[in-house]
This record gives C-alpha cells, structure tokens and sequence, in this order.
C-alpha cells in the first residue's frame, strides 16, 4: 500500500492536469483526423500523439518533473516511452474492442477503441515517464 501511496503525490496530480491539456488537444485531432478527414484508425490515434507528445514532453519535464536535465539521452528516452505506450495500448485496444463488439458498425468499433487506447496510454505513459524518462533517485 505505501508503494501505492508514494506513486500517487503531486507529480501524480500534475501528470493529470497536464494530461487533460494533451487530452483535449489530442483527442480533437484524433477524432477531426477520423471523422471529418476520413484518415484511418492507426494515422488519426497516431496523428493524436504526436501532437499530444510534443506539449506532454515539455509540459511534463518542466511543470510535472520538474527535469533540469537537458540531454538528448532524455528526449530519446521520452520518444522510446511513447511510442512502446502506444503500440502496446493501442494494438491491445482495437482487438479487445473489435471482438467485444463484433456485428458493430466499423466507425463505433474504431472511436470506442480509441477511447480504450487512451486510457491504456495513459496509465502506461505515467509508469513509464516516472520511473524511466524522468526518473529521480
């Protein structure tokens, strides 16, 4: 339980805060991405977090961390942990929403896996962002 505790300070509610900001810039691209320029599944999720990744590394390194370091050793690190959060969350939540919601309309499928992604992104990207980007001793 205190190993719970200790991961769930205010870094924890700063990751959040910032993660509303990316989320709702992220998600409006996602979905305008889907919806409006008919890209598909992977380029409009993908289209989300490259723009979402951009602010979250800055945001995240100077108002959640608080990283002085400046490597390039971190950014790459920053870019590994992204993009490993988003295969992973991503490629577990299309199949997982496609077979539960199988005889679905494809469009339904595809916006409610994103929102699964999101989440999976999400709780995957603080783990790693903590305890491997931005790592403190």
């Amino acid at each position: 339980m205190n190993k719970i505790k200790k991961w769930l300070d205010i870094r924890f509610l700063k990751f959040m805060v910032v993660g509303v900001v990316n989320t709702v810039v992220g998600t409006a691209v996602m979905f305008v991405m889907y919806n409006v320029f008919h890209q598909s599944y992977w380029i409009s999720s993908a289209s989300n977090y490259v723009v979402g990744s951009i602010l979250s590394y800055f945001l995240n390194k100077y108002f959640t961390f608080e990283s002085k370091k400046k490597s390039l050793s971190q950014v790459l690190k920053f870019v590994l942990n992204i993009s490993l959060c988003y295969l992973v969350a991503y490629g577990i939540a299309k199949p997982t929403v496609t077979w539960m919601l199988q005889g679905q309309q494809g469009a339904l499928r595809d916006n409610l896996a994103m929102v699964v992604g999101m989440v999976l992104f999400t709780l995957l990207n603080y783990i790693g962002q903590r305890a491997y980007v931005f790592k403190t001793n």
